[in-house]
């Protein structure tokens, strides 16, 4: 095991396979009631392989799963797990102002809580969707009482990223206790690179080590994430979709459970509030 003494966040976003960004524009949220929903039965392929590794994990959850799926929400917290909030239904914070975006907190957390009967703590924004755009938001999570956010990608991407955020913990206001978590990159010749979800799935998993053992090096826990669509190749295929967006989301799902246990298997994991609990930040 690499770096045991760091202990690195795992953490699941926990949404149906028609709610990713990669459809936002093919799939209407109208219709997402009427889709096949699978996102109970990837969950539960992802608990039993934590339960295989010993591993406990951070599920950042859609308010609109939870308000549909408390067995499911039920299961996570009595296996150990940590439930947050991954905002109600997907929408990216750059998308919204400081008012809808307090209500979108309050409608998601009100879910989980009924849900689950456990006090929601963290926040992750869809898309890793805090960013330079978004000046207000942490402010807001701290005035809603969230402990941690891990929202910021620091990275380049097409789709979302702040570039020349930190890399590691932070505290992003002065007043507050607030830690933000970013999810890890690493670091060659000078550029970062995104890891986990996709990146992982695509790319050789030494990529995602690497950068693990980078940040761990630094004495600092690295940050995971991925999707529970992401072990399900059987899922439907929306046709309709770009072809860059189906490349992205279909690709390589037969290998993502194989991938996924490799990894938890060398390196320490734990849930997002326990990595906070051992931050000096």
């Amino acid at each position: 095991m690499a770096n045991a003494r760091v202990l690195n966040g795992m953490s699941v976003d926990v949404e149906e396979w028609f709610q990713v960004g990669a459809f936002e524009r093919t799939i209407d949220k109208a219709d997402w009631a009427t889709l096949e929903s699978r996102v109970a039965d990837n969950t539960a392929r992802v608990l039993d392989l934590f339960a295989e590794t010993d591993t406990k994990a951070t599920f950042f959850t859609l308010g609109w799963v939870a308000a549909r799926q408390g067995t499911l929400m039920r299961r996570i917290v009595d296996e150990g797990h940590e439930v947050a909030s991954h905002g109600w239904d997907h929408q990216r914070v750059f998308t919204m102002d400081a008012v809808s975006f307090r209500a979108d907190l309050r409608r998601a957390r009100g879910a989980l809580e009924d849900a689950t009967g456990a006090a929601i703590a963290g926040y992750r924004a869809p898309s890793f969707s805090i960013d330079q755009r978004t000046p207000w938001a942490h402010a807001v999570l701290a005035e809603e009482g969230y402990r941690y956010s891990s929202s910021v990608a620091p990275v380049a991407h097409d789709h979302y990223g702040w570039r020349d955020s930190p890399r590691y913990a932070w505290r992003p206001l002065r007043d507050d206790a607030l830690v933000e978590v970013p999810v890890t990159v690493g670091e060659a010749a000078g550029r970062r690179f995104a890891t986990g979800g996709g990146f992982f799935r695509l790319l050789p998993a030494g990529v995602t080590d690497f950068a693990l053992r980078q940040v761990n090096a630094a004495a600092q826990p690295g940050m995971f994430y991925f999707h529970p669509w992401e072990v399900d190749p059987g899922q439907p295929r929306v046709a309709a979709a770009p072809l860059r967006s189906k490349l992205r989301h279909y690709s390589r799902l037969g290998a993502m459970a194989g991938k996924l246990r490799g990894l938890l298997e060398r390196h320490e994991w734990g849930r997002v509030d326990a990595v906070v609990k051992r931050l000096a930040v």
